[in-house]
């Protein structure tokens, strides 16, 4: 998509969502000798389409430099897995599937959800561009391509494997830059009487929670079910589905079928999540552009917070290494002055430092070590199940906080 268009409709691209100036990619973490090297900075400016009300980035990276090695592993989260037990369960109930039947996973991950299908003895395939993590999967039994995925990769998976009785797409859906490609792709590995089913972060409730540490530079789009909707109805699929999640703050999740496909009705919650959409004003390009103001009032929240605390001898210290978190880090201009450190469960981003704030990254044991006054849940949407982690911290009065929607201590 040539730059300053819309990559769903072609319009072209005039109105800020909000500008949140410059920003490494979030998954480059530093080891010690990168620290005074040169590091790149890319403009993170978010528009919205006037015509189609698809929020977007410019792209200014390729997927295959953000994926060819990646540190994100969706197994450390254990209530992400549980999400993704239910969720197989649920669909293996509702669809019937068997061992006659043909599940695909696009961006797979390390094989967290699939390995619920393999268990249940119905066959699987994941595509994952990622190596390092596809091969994770692979080490563990489920079949997976390492490629991106579109058109070609769709056509070659049927060739080879046949088409899918359920096409699984679970937070893949914002990173893809071609989403004409994409979506193509998925109507032509999709069975007559398939389903599809994608999860993806809610825009709506981005808006609603100020969460715009959501966006950076792997997200490339961002979704309403307004925008969803029409871009899958211009490829002859349709929404027939959806429900709302709690999942990353906030997220639908859509069930997809051929247009020609008529014994899957359409059910009511279709539209009444339209409704309320347009109730809120997502069909307004008034709505998004009173998103920039309120962020900025949650960036100076947080920063009051981090300074009062600095200049009261209390040390805050913060919990999780994640994309989000380097978007507000970046975004607020907080560094070891104001956060001593962060910790990470993954090995891969331990003994490293945060992209553009140069944080160090340590095991989680290293909290009780210190024992902080505070500490800063960069992962907001886990900040339940972190704080069942790190309940320990109370035993010198620790306290746990979270920064999104607005400045929160429990």
């Amino acid at each position: 998509m040539p730059e300053g268009q819309c990559r769903l409709c072609s319009h072209t691209l005039s109105k800020t969502f909000i500008d949140l100036g410059k920003s490494p990619l979030c998954e480059t973490f530093l080891t010690s000798k990168q620290l005074n090297e040169e590091e790149r900075f890319y403009p993170l400016l978010t528009q919205v389409c006037e015509n189609c009300f698809l929020v977007q980035i410019a792209q200014f990276v390729t997927p295959q430099d953000i994926y060819f090695e990646y540190p994100y592993f969706s197994s450390f989260s254990k209530s992400w897995l549980e999400h993704a037990s239910s969720y197989s369960k649920s669909v293996k109930t509702r669809f019937k599937l068997n061992n006659n039947s043909q599940v695909v996973e696009i961006a797979s991950n390390d094989g967290y959800l699939l390995r619920n299908f393999v268990n249940a003895n119905i066959p699987c395939l994941g595509i994952e561009p990622a190596q390092n993590v596809a091969k994770s999967a692979i080490e563990n039994g489920i079949p997976t391509l390492i490629k991106f995925f579109g058109v070609n990769t769709a056509q070659e998976v049927v060739n080879d494997f046949g088409q899918a009785d359920l096409l699984v797409g679970n937070n893949v859906l914002a990173h893809v830059p071609d989403l004409i490609d994409f979506i193509a792709g998925m109507k032509i590995l999709l069975k007559p009487y398939g389903v599809i089913t994608m999860e993806f972060p809610h825009l709506m409730r981005l808006m609603e929670d100020s969460q715009f540490d959501t966006i950076y530079h792997e997200h490339f789009s961002y979704f309403s079910f307004l925008t969803a909707q029409r871009a899958f109805a211009e490829h002859g699929l349709t929404i027939f589905d959806v429900e709302e999640l709690h999942t990353h703050g906030g997220s639908l999740r859509i069930f997809a079928k051929h247009q020609e496909y008529l014994e899957l009705a359409v059910t009511p919650a279709v539209n009444q999540l339209l409704d309320k959409e347009i109730k809120f004003g997502l069909n307004q390009l008034k709505t998004y552009l009173h998103f920039e103001k309120q962020s900025c009032e949650t960036k100076y929240t947080l920063l009051d917070f981090l300074i009062s605390a600095k200049r009261a001898g209390k040390i805050v210290v913060g919990y999780g290494a994640p994309g989000k978190g380097n978007t507000l880090l970046n975004y607020c201009g907080i560094r070891k002055d104001l956060l001593e450190y962060t910790v990470d469960l993954n090995p891969l981003k331990q003994g490293k430092f945060t992209p553009g704030t140069h944080i160090p990254i340590h095991a989680p044991e290293h909290i009780f070590a210190t024992r902080p006054d505070y500490v800063l849940i960069l992962p907001w949407n886990l900040a339940e199940e972190i704080s069942q982690q790190m309940t320990g911290i109370r035993e010198w009065g620790g306290q746990f906080v979270v920064p999104i929607p607005a400045v929160r201590i429990f």
